[in-house]
């Protein structure tokens, strides 16, 4: 079975599994094979399913060679070799906590509770970014960690591969996929009012042909990504009558496997290919978690528009001294909230290392829990989050979200293990030694 048959089957089965739920008094759906769930005892966290990381691609010939030459061009500018090994991490990360006591800055972003809002729109290093962007995984495609414009691309690339073999299907994709948001959605209701008129009325010639200068044809369809090939998939030949072009339908032209009832399924079921967050892991020393710049990808506007918040935040401030409502106050914190798509959530060990992940903000607080435990040595070892600000989450915030605890746009929260005396904690390594290959060289 193709990719694009297996993503069609795929939504059909969910398709169904939702109307049996929505036809019954079903409780909280779970895994067939999974085991009863036992009570859990009173003021413990629940347990959740560990967030897997994805598994990358070997590298290609062209980008084995361009991380020779990154290398190359490293090894000259510092002939230092970086430690990686557990002893030299754990070493170098005491070294800087002893130093961030020393200056007091380990209580002053304690109190913050969280690291630097400032976009590089406006006009901060982007060698100081916490990230170097938001980077998604496509599961029907294939592994690659790519940003979301790059997507875009490869996607449109992979289902214009796969008209040859699935015409109909593919090209119904490719409406939602290829074109804007109105544009598709105008495009698809005219193509299913063709096909049931189709199937309702197969031998009333009015119906078997559009001919092609229509207003409504015109507007709706023919200059729209993927229509013309939906149409020639359900049986649509372009023919010339009167010296004017028509789309005649004949049964005998359909797709070989397909009807119209088919396509108008497609049609109806088709949207926007999937793509999954990646967490764009990183492993920072205590020295590497100091205020940085987020990258304009966190936003859900502009840079332009950003630089205008910004500017209209500097005028507030000059008039602070107006008294304000707690509506007022409300309804100005919500606005800042809804500026962001994008949560950056760091997690300090006892050790002083830090571990940083890429949230969406509305994905919820166990999402959190399961990264964190993904990413520990011992992934069944009972932990804590601490949020500076808010203190431990309960049971009941495991299925709030992060824009519902106002997590926005970073947070650092700290790992707790209960019971653990805070000097024996900091002597040990919770993470999985593959891990600590990601902390970087200074």
């Amino acid at each position: 079975m193709s990719k694009i048959k297996r993503f069609f089957s795929k939504k059909k089965e969910e398709a169904a599994f939702k109307l049996k739920l929505g036809g019954s008094s079903m409780g909280a759906g779970h895994k067939l094979n999974a085991p009863k769930p036992e009570a859990a005892p009173s003021g413990s966290r629940h347990k959740h399913e560990a967030y897997v990381p994805p598994k990358r691609n070997e590298l290609s010939n062209e980008a084995r060679a361009a991380a020779n030459a990154a290398l190359n061009r490293i090894e000259k500018k510092d002939s230092r070799e970086f430690n990686t090994s557990l002893a030299a991490i754990k070493a170098q990360a005491k070294r800087e906590l002893e130093a961030e006591r020393r200056q007091k800055e380990d209580l002053a972003n304690a109190a913050s509770g969280c690291i630097s809002t400032t976009s590089t729109s406006s006009g901060g290093d982007n060698r100081n970014l916490a990230c170097q962007g938001v980077f998604f995984r496509c599961p029907l495609i294939g592994d690659e960690v790519l940003e979301k414009k790059l997507w875009k691309a490869r996607i449109k690339e992979f289902l214009y591969q796969q008209l040859e073999t699935d015409r109909g299907l593919t090209a119904c994709l490719i409406i939602h996929n290829c074109n804007i948001k109105e544009k598709a959605e105008d495009c698809v209701a005219t193509l299913i009012r063709y096909f049931e008129n189709l199937i309702k009325n197969p031998d009333e010639e009015k119906f078997c042909k559009i001919r092609m200068s229509n207003k409504i044809f015109s507007d709706k369809v023919r200059y729209v990504e993927g229509a013309l090939d939906v149409l020639q998939a359900a049986g649509f030949r372009e023919v010339q009558i009167d010296d004017e072009p028509f789309l005649l339908w004949d049964k005998e032209n359909l797709e070989e496997g397909l009807d119209l009832p088919t396509l108008v399924d497609a049609l109806k079921n088709s949207e926007l290919i999937h793509l999954e967050l990646d967490r764009n892991i990183k492993v920072l020393l205590p020295s590497q978690a100091r205020r940085v710049v987020l990258p304009d990808d966190f936003y859900r506007i502009s840079p332009e528009e950003i630089k205008k918040e910004q500017q209209m935040r500097a005028e507030a401030i000059e008039s602070a001294q107006i008294l304000k409502t707690k509506a007022m106050r409300e309804r100005e914190e919500q606005r800042n909230l809804r500026m962001y798509r994008y949560s950056l959530v760091r997690v300090k060990f006892p050790n002083g290392l830090y571990i940083q992940g890429t949230f969406n903000v509305y994905e919820k607080i166990s999402d959190i829990f399961e990264f964190v435990q993904s990413c520990l040595a011992d992934e069944t070892l009972e932990f804590n989050l601490i949020a500076t600000s808010e203190g431990k989450f309960s049971d009941e915030d495991m299925e709030k979200t992060l824009y519902d605890c106002k997590l926005i746009p970073n947070i650092l929260l700290l790992f707790n293990v209960p019971g653990m005396p805070t000097p024996a904690a900091a002597d040990l390594n919770f993470l999985k030694e593959e891990l600590l290959m990601l902390v970087q060289s200074m």
